[in-house]
Formats: structure tokens, C-alpha cells, sequence
């Protein structure tokens, strides 16, 4: 059971809770744009696609923003990179 997006804006990051553990993505919010700093997920996590539909629903919150992503992560790039769906954020 997936929960929802939670955007913890005090500690300037995206959360996402899945089998009570909580996935994060460091962020940093300049005008329009949305760095994303460190992407992570626990051990517990890895390899069951978590850190995947964290960025998702990051880059749709983002869209829905309307606002722009530069990853710094090199997760969050190669995941962008595959994810056509979401191209036209990224710049």
C-alpha cells in the first residue's frame, strides 16, 4: 500500500511512506525551478521500485506546479532520462 506525496517543506523534501518505511528526495526550489538534490530510499526499499514512484509522482506534483526540474542526483537524471513522459520538465 502506496501513500500519498507528502512535500515536507521545513526539511525541503519529498516524502513517500510504502511498508512503513519512508522513501525522501532532497529538493531545493529556486522561482520555477526544482532542484533535486539526493534521491533515497531505505534498505528495506531497494529494489522494489520505491525510489521510481517517488520520482513519478515528484516530477507529476512538479508538473502540476508548473514547474521546471534540474536533477543533481544521479538517480533523478537517469530516471528522467527513461521516463519520456516527463521530458519536457527537465531542462
Amino acid at each position: 500500500m502506496m501513500s500519498e506525496l507528502r512535500n515536507n517543506a521545513e526539511a525541503a523534501r519529498y516524502e513517500l511512506d510504502e511498508q512503513g518505511e519512508t522513501s525522501w528526495a532532497d529538493y531545493r526550489l529556486q522561482g520555477e525551478r526544482l532542484y533535486i538534490d539526493h534521491v533515497e530510499s531505505p534498505p528495506a526499499l531497494r529494489g522494489t521500485g520505491a525510489a521510481g514512484r517517488l520520482m513519478k509522482a515528484l516530477a507529476q506534483d512538479a508538473r502540476d506546479r508548473g514547474l521546471k526540474i534540474t536533477p543533481i542526483c544521479g538517480y533523478a537524471a537517469a530516471w528522467l532520462r527513461r521516463s519520456p513522459e516527463f521530458k519536457d520538465l527537465v531542462s
